[in-house]
């Protein structure tokens, strides 16, 4: 019987079983690396706010408590964002005609809150508390990033799981002193190594085991 195909063929077809593989192969790695990327994860890029916040200057140049504005954080899931009077405390009596918080004179004056930005947000799966975060020894900028520095506030990490999974199989390597959760500069001293596993026992961290179990977050 006659060859129907040309010889030229088998060479045509491992060549396409072999370039189909490497297609795929490239696919998923452009795939993984934009989902990596912080034009997916807008980790790195500045939010748009109503109110063009400044972290480093009111934290870090006047030192002004985390917790003056984020009240809730100590005792509730949430850290909770200011309320108007909380900006106008200050602003009633400096910066009294500045046209950048006109939106903070005019929310006082209609009583309607102002539309921030979300920033760092999880999804509707995740359970994040922060109280007991910082009951265990993790300060803000662990998760915030170096709010200290920021001019305008922008998410320091892509809080994926791998990210939170990372800290809770090796806490010790980012506990701090409760005196220093609220530093917005803080950086691990020199012997953290030493330093850290003393904390995780001094503030009962659960075993590693407990706290990358899925309920702990998934709930």
């Amino acid at each position: 019987m006659a060859q129907i195909f040309h010889r030229s063929t088998n060479t045509l077809s491992r060549v396409s079983i072999y370039g189909a593989v490497f297609i795929l192969c490239a696919l998923w790695y452009g795939l993984y690396r934009v989902e990596e990327s912080s034009w997916y994860t807008e980790a790195n890029e500045v939010r748009e706010q109503p109110v063009p916040f400044s972290h480093r200057h009111h934290t870090a140049e006047l030192g002004i408590d985390c917790r003056y504005c984020h009240t809730s954080v100590e005792k509730s899931s949430f850290a909770g964002l200011p309320p108007t009077d909380t900006c106008m405390t200050c602003h009633s009596h400096i910066w009294v005609n500045a046209p950048l918080l006109e939106p903070v004179r005019s929310s006082l004056q209609t009583d309607r809150s102002l539309e921030w930005t979300r920033v760092n947000a999880l999804p509707e799966f995740v359970y994040f508390n922060h109280s007991i975060h910082l009951k265990k020894g993790v300060g803000c900028t662990t998760c915030h990033g170096p709010v200290g520095e920021m001019s305008i506030t922008w998410r320091a990490n892509t809080l994926y799981m791998g990210w939170c999974l990372d800290c809770h199989r090796h806490p010790e390597r980012y506990v701090r002193p409760r005196e220093h959760l609220f530093d917005a500069l803080y950086q691990p001293p020199p012997n953290q190594a030493e330093l850290g596993p003393k904390l995780v026992t001094e503030y009962k961290v659960k075993p590693v085991q407990q706290i990358t179990a899925c309920y702990t977050c998934h709930r």
